[in-house]
């Protein structure tokens, strides 16, 4: 065989698999760590005829050069028998087995990606970071798509139909029972107008105030949102960041979501607007379909409602003001809007922040040039629009509970519903309100007003007489019926929601359930003990119930008023008690007792059970700081009293009071009430207070509001100056409270205040248990008939007998406030100058419905009278059984109405150990 065909010899150590190994070596395989490549021999690599391998010093040097070795070229990569190495689209060189192998395109195994990510070839965080022309690829791609979305939408959304806009509806209200009350609140009021009859200066005006790029901008305006960010920041006057074309867009579409949905859709019908629309076409579109308050929708219908002129007639100044009515009626209109905010949006609030916003965007005119200076300068007065016009549907009760219903639905609704919405109207409201008890009481307000109020007869006491009045359900806090006033479209104020009349003694319940939830203070030992060492309280305690007692915090310490004088308590009438329990306190309703009560509870705690009772911790909330805030100086609505009696009639289980049930639009539910009942304090608690305030009616100061044939429970009150006066009470099933007072109805005048009622209705003073109990006595006869007739639960053991105020304990155990001093008491006997109350009707006679003898002012009689006066049986009624009865002291009948008939003979009554002295 020649020499050329000879094969030539195959190394040692294994054939195409040690070819394999020595082509991957070739091609940037790593070394492995810590090792130096060596030379193979001739038997170990086929690499020896080309000379010997690179040996390297590191590895890092290893490293570098694997990654280099993709980039070589064939000549470099190729080995005998290998196939070719790696090379840049090259193949390896050949061997002597064969020629060399295709080189692969990115000097490593796999083939070239479309995306490159990660990044092939790159080791650690740098595998990770995409290149510019991934990333370039990338925007150029997501831009392309979302300019296919907006082409789309842009081709999709249709421009807004003023007219289909200006279909608003009626908001229909309907009765507890599903029948219907009245349909208001969004009768069409509009008029289209062309803009050619657009007042120039009305169109300047909203240019300035609301969108100064108007006339150059393409619908958007990314300076004016800047530029209204960064007022807003400062504290600037802002000007929209909205253009007219996107509020014209939004009021259009009758939605203010703040979804995204609605914000996509606003944007493109706004560019479509702007790039088919005239900027006259759009600026009449703005002004005939914005909401101006009142019910008034567009600027024609603006002009009538404010100014009773057509829109063609305003002047600059007029204009003005109405386009400060498109930042928020609301908040602008002088009238006022308290059924949508009562604290911010009150007649004086609102005409302070539109005269600030009608002189602006007249100055703002000025600056853009739409106004001469000189033309500004005869615009000094503002123009006030006429006053706010009442729906005749509105009159008499109905208005008032309207107004409850909707106030409660825009405050409770989830939906985002708002004023603006309902004024377009589509609603159907279901309220709480029973048209029965809603007449019932109307009628019973009436027959008082009729037989007493007399102003011509007597101007100086009889003006402005006001009655207030709510009924609530008192398992699940619905209120039935209010009282708001005689006609809703004259007397604007609610009487029945808050006045701001206080409530006096009828405060006193929660006084005595604080007592009873937390107990008295220890006097004795730091705060803390004090705190966690209370007495739990009984309404059979005793308490200094004298005139003029002096008030001591719970440590002993007299207490000091504003001008550091000592805090001396008065009783109504200024009547005597002596040493008095507080059931019978409250019977009488005396002050001094429950003063001190609260000093010794803590007046905090007082707030409290008023609050868990459901009242508001609001402005209507008393400062709690000083003695006064447990005879009530608070003045919280007739609806919240109404509501947090029921609590008590509900043994402590406590319901928000609530107007509406359920709310609909185009027959979707949209709000839907949800009973939420906690428990405010123990039935132990609330079953106690309830048999005292039984008791008041049954035989102290409420008596004329005793029902016929069922148990009925309340409380009387009268506030310092005579200025207002209360019954509030309630049966098993409904509570009911009733406000009286005497105030002025001009909600512009800021310095009317609450009048005296001294001579009021003929008496010589107004107190509770006169017309208020009257009226509720009425109204509750009639709302009860046909109810069954519930007795009150039992109560319970409410806790231990506690001495205050200086009332002295007759056990060694010490009193929780020190005594009085000798010196200082009030005489236990009248002085010289005291009269004996005259007699009053004993608790078998029925009061007449204004027998001026069951005022509180009496209240005394009622303990004294029959009794011998203040000091009847001075001894009767000792606890030795009265030894010495029927001293020069003793009263006709010694003490008839309070156990001490048999004081003469030294045999005390029922209750003659605890009423000996005081009658």
């Amino acid at each position: 065989m020649s020499e050329h065909r000879r094969k030539s010899p195959q190394p040692q150590g294994g054939g195409r698999a040690a070819a394999r190994r020595a082509a991957q070596q070739s091609t940037g395989r790593r070394a492995a760590p810590s090792r130096r490549a060596t030379s193979a021999s001739p038997s170990e690599s086929p690499s020896e005829s080309y000379g010997e391998e690179r040996q390297y010093g590191s590895r890092a040097e290893a490293r570098r050069a694997a990654q280099r070795g993709g980039r070589r070229r064939g000549a470099d990569a190729g080995g005998p028998g290998a196939g070719g190495g790696g090379g840049r689209r090259r193949g390896g060189g050949g061997g002597p087995d064969g020629p060399g192998g295709r080189g692969r395109d990115d000097g490593g195994p796999g083939k070239k990606r479309m995306i490159d990510y990660p990044r092939y070839g790159k080791y650690g965080f740098r595998r990770w970071v995409p290149s510019w022309k991934l990333v370039s690829g990338l925007c150029l791609g997501f831009l392309a798509l979302m300019m296919g979305v907006a082409g789309i939408s842009y081709a999709l959304v249709a421009k807004p139909d003023i007219q289909k806009t200006a279909k608003a509806q009626n908001n229909v209200y309907y009765w507890a029972d599903g029948k219907p009350m009245v349909a208001t609140g969004g009768a069409v009021n509009r008029q289209i107008l062309k803009y050619e009859q657009i007042p120039e200066a009305m169109r300047n005006a909203v240019i300035s105030a609301e969108n100064k790029s108007f006339e150059t901008d393409r619908g958007i305006d990314p300076v004016g949102i800047g530029r209204a960010v960064v007022n807003m920041a400062t504290g600037g006057e802002t000007q929209g960041g909205s253009t007219i074309t996107q509020q014209y867009v939004k009021n259009s579409m009758l939605s203010q979501d703040q979804t995204l949905k609605r914000k996509f859709q606003e944007l493109f019908i706004t560019l479509k607007v702007a790039g088919e629309d005239s900027k006259e076409e759009v600026m009449a579109g703005y002004l005939n379909v914005s909401y101006y308050g009142r019910g008034a929708s567009g600027l024609q219908a603006a002009a009538r409602t404010y100014y009773n002129k057509d829109a063609d007639e305003l002047d600059a100044s007029e204009c003005a003001f109405l386009a400060t009515l498109l930042k928020g009626a609301s908040y602008y209109d002088p009238a006022g809007a308290i059924d949508i905010d009562k604290n911010n949006a009150t007649p004086a609030k609102n005409t302070e922040r539109a005269k600030d916003r009608w002189k602006w965007i007249l100055d703002e005119q000025v600056k853009d040039g739409r106004m001469a200076a000189a033309e500004r300068a005869k615009f000094t007065k503002f123009p006030m629009p006429l006053p706010k016009a009442k729906d005749a549907k509105l009159s008499g009760q109905t208005g008032y509970l309207v107004e409850l219903a909707k106030k409660y639905f825009l405050a409770n609704n989830d939906k985002g519903i708002t004023a603006k919405d309902l004024e377009l109207g589509g609603f159907e409201i279901h309220t709480t309100f029973q048209k029965k008890r809603v007449e019932q009481l109307e009628a019973a307000v009436k027959k008082v007003y009729k037989a007493k109020i007399r102003p011509k007869e007597r101007p100086k006491t009889d003006t402005h007489v006001e009655f207030g009045g709510a009924s609530v359900d008192a398992k699940t806090g619905a209120i039935i019926a209010t009282y708001g006033g005689q006609d809703a479209t004259t007397h604007f104020t609610n009487n029945a929601d808050a006045t701001g009349a206080q409530v006096g003694s009828t405060w006193k319940p929660f006084v005595l359930a604080a007592a009873m939830q937390y107990g008295v203070r220890n006097p004795s030992g730091p705060k803390e003990q004090s705190e966690s060492q209370r007495t739990q309280v009984s309404p059979k305690s005793i308490y200094n119930g004298d005139d003029g007692l002096r008030i001591r915090d719970y440590t002993g310490k007299i207490w000091l008023n504003e001008d550091d004088e000592e805090w001396r308590q008065t009783n109504d009438g200024n009547y005597d008690y002596g040493e008095i329990d507080l059931r019978k306190a409250m019977e009488q309703s005396a002050n001094s007792p429950f003063v001190q009560l609260g000093m010794d509870v803590g007046t905090d705690k007082v707030k409290d059970v008023a609050v868990a009772a459901g009242l508001k911790d609001d402005t209507f909330m008393a400062d709690a700081s000083v003695p006064s805030f447990s005879i009530g100086t608070s003045s919280p609505s007739a609806i919240r009293m109404a509501g947090a009696y029921s609590t008590f009639a509900t043994s402590g289980q406590q319901n928000d009071t609530y107007s509406v049930t359920e709310v609909k639009r185009e027959g979707q539910v949209v709000f839907q009430h949800k009973k939420q009942s906690k428990r405010a304090f123990s039935p132990m608690i609330a079953d106690n207070v309830t048999d005292v305030l039984k008791n008041v009616v049954e035989n102290g100061t409420g008596k004329p509001a005793r029902l016929e044939g069922r148990e009925a429970a309340g409380k009387t009150g009268t506030t310092d100056g005579n200025r207002s006066a209360w019954f509030v009470g309630y049966t098993p099933q409904i509570s009911t409270a009733i406000s009286m007072f005497r105030l002025d109805d001009d909600e512009t005048n800021k310095t009317r205040e609450f009048e005296k009622m001294f001579g009021t209705g003929g008496e010589e003073k107004i107190h509770g248990n006169s017309f208020p109990a009257s009226i509720w006595h009425d109204y509750m006869t009639g709302a009860m008939k046909g109810k069954k007739a519930i007795a009150f639960p039992e109560p319970q053991d409410p806790g231990e007998v506690v001495w205050g105020g200086g009332a002295v304990s007759p056990s060694p155990t010490p009193s929780p406030t020190p005594s009085e001093e000798p010196s200082e008491d009030p005489s236990p006997t009248p002085t010289p100058t005291q009269t004996t109350p005259s007699p009053t009707p004993t608790p078998t006679k029925t009061c007449g419905i204004f027998d001026p003898n069951c005022e509180e002012a009496n209240g005394g009689a009622n303990a004294g009278a029959d009794g011998g006066g203040q000091n009847g049986g001075a001894d009767g009624g000792a606890d030795n059984g009265g030894a010495d009865g029927g001293g020069d002291n003793t009263g006709t009948t010694d003490g008839t109405d309070n156990g001490g008939a048999q004081g003469a003979n030294g045999n005390p009554g029922a209750t003659g150990s605890i009423w000996g002295n005081s009658g």
